[in-house]
């Protein structure tokens, strides 16, 4: 289904899809209505809502599965009580789902019910199995071309020290992670070094929201006198600014679709 929108929507949109991590046609375009219909400060509000709710825990479906930051996006402007029913009708026409996803053109057929699974459930790593795991890495170990971690969340005091500026944010919540992958410890420290005139900006934007989230995204590097991981930003920005430039670029984030989900407090993706 094709949207013709003006400029200002079509740039507000994709900032929109980059921050929910929606970037597929489907979404994307259910985006796009929704920025058109509910108009720019309404859609920056729905956002800053859902980043807010996905921070205090996120919301669930019914059969229990955790919706996706983008899922409770649509959720909250099925819900809004300030959109009429025609405007509710043309941002999720009949042939998209709840979710702001096409619907398929035809009923698949229904799977079989799978037997129970008899395996036993994966084993928790014991620190000594990690350790002996990474020891039989080091005499193979690759070398990565590419290094770059986003962290996502409300820093606290943030310290000048010439023309950067250090603020420190602390990762308690682990997020659902695939079958078999051992629990990570939470309480990791993020030490995240910004550009003086991109913390500015974020700085008067954060202060005029409070429900507003930093973005930063940049190398990380293990940094023993912090007791933490330290964040170099190459690009950071607010929640509610993140819109990517009309050229096609990428605009002050440089990918949006890396953000996915806020955690509580914060939310870092590598």
């Amino acid at each position: 289904m094709y949207v013709s929108v003006s400029p200002d929507v079509w740039a507000l949109a994709r900032g929109i899809s980059a921050v929910l991590g929606e970037t597929m046609p489907p979404p994307a375009r259910t985006i796009t209505r929704a920025v058109d219909c509910l108009g720019p400060d309404r859609a920056r509000a729905l956002l800053v809502q859902a980043l807010t709710v996905e921070a205090q825990g996120g919301l669930t479906l019914p059969d229990g599965r955790r919706r996706t930051l983008g899922g409770v996006f649509f959720h909250l402007v099925r819900a809004s009580d300030k959109i009429s029913r025609e405007d509710r009708g043309s941002i999720f026409p009949p042939q998209f789902g709840r979710n702001g996803r096409e619907k398929a053109t035809s009923a698949a057929p229904t799977p079989a019910t799978p037997a129970p699974s008899t395996s036993a459930p994966s084993p928790t790593w014991a620190g000594d199995d990690y350790r002996r795991i990474i020891a039989a890495l080091q005499h193979e170990t690759g070398r990565a071309t590419t290094v770059k971690i986003t962290v996502i969340g409300r820093p606290g005091a943030a310290v000048e020290q010439g023309q950067a500026v250090v603020v420190a944010l602390v990762s308690e919540k682990v997020p659902d992670l695939p079958k078999g992958l051992p629990e990570p410890p939470a309480g990791t420290r993020y030490t995240v070094v910004v550009a003086r005139k991109q913390w500015t900006k974020m700085a008067e934007a954060l202060t005029a929201d409070p429900a507003d989230a930093a973005i930063s995204e940049g190398y990380a590097a293990l940094d023993s006198c912090v007791e933490g991981i330290s964040v170099y930003a190459t690009s950071s920005c607010c929640a509610t600014c993140c819109a990517p430039s009309r050229d096609g670029g990428q605009g002050r984030h440089a990918n949006g679709a890396a953000l996915g989900r806020m955690k509580r407090g914060s939310d870092v993706r590598q």
